[in-house]
């Protein structure tokens, strides 16, 4: 059975992506964080089944947890790509545990990655905003960045090596023709 910390253990913070759940001492690989909890939803139901929150926790086909109760901590852990926690799902129990699964130190805020349709309906049209995904997207910038430069500086070479050729004097029959004192020549 793996050790629960305690309740110490984490504190609701200011993240980059709203409010966030942070560690406040270290907690260890394979402990459990904390209980994600709230009103048991049956999907049967069509009232319940037509609940809408961004706190809703599926356990199964029928039952979610609807996590939007002040006191379920657990709402505040937010999305990553690259977690440091996970989801412990017991559908029969009918509950969820939140547990470590990397060393978290203190100040780290905890998350966990939400999976493929919560990302896919909530998270991919606003861009995800886990740390992983702005490195990733500032990489991009920053590559497109210096491709922009290279075309600029490709465009200014190639405008130097044609504006010499614009500037000769043209020849008619044999003669430059060009102005002076601002009278042609012949």
């Amino acid at each position: 059975m793996p050790v629960t910390a305690s309740s110490k253990s984490y504190r609701v913070g200011r993240s980059k992506t709203g409010l966030g759940l942070f560690a406040t001492m270290p907690i260890k690989k394979g402990t459990r964080i904390i209980r994600y909890f709230g009103p048991i939803l049956d999907s049967r139901i069509p009232e319940q089944d037509d609940i809408e929150n961004k706190y809703l926790f599926e356990l199964n086909g029928r039952w979610t947890i609807d996590g939007s109760v002040r006191k379920n901590l657990a709402r505040y852990i937010n999305h990553s790509c690259r977690p440091n926690a996970e989801s412990d799902v017991r559908p029969r129990e009918r509950k969820v545990f939140i547990r470590a699964i990397k060393n978290i130190e203190p100040g780290d805020e905890i998350n966990y990655d939400y999976g493929t349709d919560y990302f896919k309906a909530y998270l991919k049209p606003i861009g995800c905003k886990c740390p992983s995904c702005e490195t990733k997207r500032k990489k991009q910038r920053a590559e497109a960045r210096a491709e922009r430069a290279k075309v600029k500086a490709r465009t200014e070479r190639k405008a130097k090596k044609v504006a010499p050729k614009a500037t000769k004097k043209k020849k008619l029959n044999g003669h430059a023709v060009g102005k002076a004192n601002g009278r042609a020549r012949a």
